[in-house]
C-alpha cells in the first residue's frame, strides 16, 4: 500500500534541473530496504519490491532520495560541463551576476581612465610644443597650462609676446649664436629691386645687440612702409652703408647665424657666411613638414610653432 501511495504522488513530471538537486524525500520508518541505491556507474538502481503483486508499481515509480551516507558524484550536462549540483536557475542567476560585475568593473576602469587624462601642471613641463598640438593630443586643460607657462593666456598683450621671445634676465651681450633680420626698400623702376634700410641682430636670448637704419645708396622709389615700416626720415639720418656692413661682418664672424630666408638679408648687405654656420628656419625640413609648406613664411612659423602673432601690421626687424 505504501508503494502504491508513493507511485501516485510521484506521477507529476520532474524537470531535468530538479532531478539533480540534493533535495531529499521523507521516508517511512522500516522501509529502508526499498531505498534506491547508487551503483559504481553512477546510475540509480531501482529498489527491489517486497512482493510480486506490487512489482508493477515499483517499476513505475521514479528513483527515491539518496541515502545520507553517500553523495552522488557531479554529473556532466548536455554541453559536457559540470554543474556541481547547482540548478539551472541558480546558474542563470549567477551568470547575470557575473555579467553585472563585469559591467561595473568596465565602468570603473573607464572612469579611472578619464580621471587619469586630466593632467597636472607639473606634468606639462615641455615649452617647445605648440599649445594647439597639446590641446589636440591631451585636452584643453593641458593646453591652458602650457599657454600659462608660455605667458600666452587669453587677452595677451604685446608685452606677453615679447616675454615669450625674449628672456628678460639673460645676458645682453654677444653669444655664440645670433639672429639677424633686415628691412628693405625698393629702388629702380617700380621699386622692384631692393636695398637694405635697417639691420637688427639679437643674441640667443632674444636681446637686441645691434639695430641701425642705413642710408640709401640709390634713390628710393618705394619705401614699402606698409610692410617694412620704413619712412624717409628713418633712413635719411641713418648710418653709412659701408660702416653698417663692416660692423655686421665683425659680429657675424665665427658665430652661428640664425634667420629666415637669410640669403635675401646677406644679399642686400653684400656679405657671405659659411653654410655650416647658417640656421635658416625657412629651409629647416622638420619645420616645413609640420606646417606642410615647402617655403613657409616667418609669420606662419611663429604662429604654428611659437603661438605668437608677428607681422600683423608694419614689420619690425627686431
Amino acid at each position: 500500500q505504501l508503494l502504491k501511495q508513493k507511485a501516485k504522488s510521484s506521477t507529476e513530471s520532474l524537470s531535468t534541473c530538479q532531478t539533480h538537486t540534493k533535495k531529499k524525500l521523507p521516508l517511512a520508518a522500516g522501509n529502508s530496504q526499498d531505498v534506491a541505491a547508487v551503483n559504481g556507474n553512477r546510475n540509480v538502481e531501482k529498489a527491489k519490491p517486497a512482493s510480486k503483486k506490487d512489482s508493477g508499481s515499483a517499476k513505475a515509480s521514479p528513483p527515491l532520495a539518496k541515502p545520507k551516507s553517500k553523495r552522488v558524484a557531479t554529473d556532466k550536462n548536455l554541453n559536457g560541463t559540470k554543474n556541481n549540483g547547482k540548478s539551472c536557475k541558480e546558474k542563470k542567476k549567477n551568470g547575470n551576476i557575473l555579467k553585472e560585475k563585469g559591467d561595473i568593473k568596465h565602468k570603473r576602469r573607464k572612469a579611472e581612465g578619464l580621471a587619469e587624462q586630466q593632467p597636472t601642471e607639473a606634468e606639462i613641463w615641455f615649452d617647445d610644443v605648440d599649445p594647439k598640438d597639446i590641446e589636440a593630443a591631451i585636452g584643453p586643460e593641458a593646453a591652458k597650462i602650457a599657454r600659462r607657462n608660455l605667458g600666452l593666456e587669453a587677452g595677451q598683450s604685446k608685452q606677453s609676446v615679447e616675454q615669450v621671445l625674449v628672456k628678460e634676465k639673460a645676458s645682453e651681450g654677444l653669444t655664440g649664436a645670433v639672429a639677424m633680420d633686415c628691412e628693405m626698400v625698393g629702388v629702380g623702376p617700380k621699386g622692384e629691386d631692393s636695398i637694405v634700410a635697417r639691420v637688427s641682430i639679437v643674441n640667443q636670448f632674444g636681446k637686441c645687440v645691434y639695430d641701425k637704419y642705413v642710408k640709401p645708396t640709390e634713390e628710393v622709389t618705394d619705401y614699402r612702409t606698409a610692410v617694412s615700416g620704413i619712412r624717409p626720415e628713418n633712413i635719411n639720418t641713418g648710418e653709412d652703408f659701408k660702416t653698417v656692413q663692416k660692423e655686421v661682418a665683425d659680429i657675424l664672424n665665427g658665430r652661428i647665424l640664425v634667420g629666415h630666408a637669410l640669403r635675401n638679408d646677406l644679399k642686400v648687405l653684400f656679405l657671405d657666411h659659411p653654410k655650416k654656420k647658417i640656421r635658416d628656419t625657412q629651409k629647416y625640413k622638420p619645420f616645413r613638414q609640420r606646417v606642410k609648406n615647402a617655403r613657409p613664411s616667418l609669420k606662419l612659423l611663429c604662429e604654428r610653432l611659437l603661438n605668437v602673432q608677428v607681422q600683423t601690421s608694419e614689420h619690425c626687424s627686431v
